[in-house]
């Protein structure tokens, strides 16, 4: 009976080791993330800002610690503790069946997992750029994490997207290469006012807008190429159509820069005397014959 006790008190106290090695283990890896991500967040900042490095990568190396450090903590907890040790060699043993359910549901974690990765290493986009998805997302990337990647939207709100759904769409970046934008700004005017007039208008208060940038090489400075090149792009049912291309140094700037122009030109239109023409429809009232 006393061998019976001293076998259970013994059996007791090594579960109770195995506990606290367990808990020891996972706080060890909980430290040593935090420690880890405020190094590297402090990294991040100083070449961020000192040496003006692309921290796309170092963000998304910043996400993955967490699942590193503790596939390293729970690996470590079963090959010390041997009840574990031995139901990890059962599992892995008669794995198929078991590999084979676990690959199917974690298909989709994995294919997120991996877009991310390309995206790192391909950079479609940075932490940081402004992009437009298909055509339904606009905004900027905050963050690249295994899973998704957030983006941020015009309105503030957070776009939480898959990284295998976003590797497969059409992404416009406009900080790629060059964040200088050609904005595209419409104009119609009535038939009976003066296209060239209008022009010069156009013309006069795009240039004299803060945010417009003079993107003309020397040669086509020489050349007496416009800064602002305005085209009259089609005949409307009630308008002619004109189209100015007006540069500006980013996409932000640009929507500024193009409400404050519609103003203003609407404001100069009318001093001028330049219709804006709106639908017109003309009603015909028939009387009927009396009938004799």
């Amino acid at each position: 009976m006393n061998e019976i006790l001293e076998l259970f008190d013994l059996t007791k106290i090594k579960a109770l080791n195995y506990l606290f090695f367990t808990l020891a283990v996972l706080l060890i890896a909980f430290v040593l993330l935090k420690s880890l991500r405020a190094i590297l967040n402090k990294f991040i900042k100083k070449s961020s800002t000192d040496l003006k490095v692309d921290p796309t990568q170092y963000k998304f190396l910043n996400n993955a610690l967490g699942f590193i450090i503790f596939i390293a903590a729970f690996s470590v907890i079963f090959i010390t503790i041997p009840s574990l040790k031995t139901l990890g060699l059962t599992l892995f043993a008669g794995a198929g069946i078991f590999a084979a359910i676990v690959g199917f549901a974690s298909q989709a974690a994995f294919s997120n997992i991996v877009s991310g990765i390309f995206i790192v290493i391909f950079k479609p986009f940075r932490v940081g750029d402004i992009v437009k998805i298909s055509s339904l997302y606009s905004g900027t990337i905050e963050d690249i994490t295994l899973r998704h990647t957030i983006i941020r939207d015009f309105e503030n709100k957070r776009l939480i997207i898959p990284n295998s759904i976003i590797s497969s769409e059409t992404i416009h970046n406009y900080n790629i290469i060059d964040e200088k934008v050609c904005n595209h700004i419409f104009f119609g005017i009535s038939y009976d006012s003066d296209v060239d007039l209008a022009t010069e208008i156009i013309r006069r208060e795009a240039m004299s807008h803060k945010n417009f940038v003079d993107n003309r090489t020397q040669e086509e400075i020489d050349d007496g190429v416009p800064a602002v090149i305005i085209r009259l792009i089609n005949f409307g049912e009630s308008s002619v159509n004109l189209r100015a291309q007006v540069w500006s140094n980013d996409p932000m700037l640009g929507f500024e820069l193009k409400c404050d122009i519609n103003k203003s030109i609407k404001e100069r239109f009318d001093r001028e005397g330049i219709e804006i023409p709106f639908p017109h429809r003309t009603i015909v009232y028939k009387e009927k014959k009396q009938k004799d």
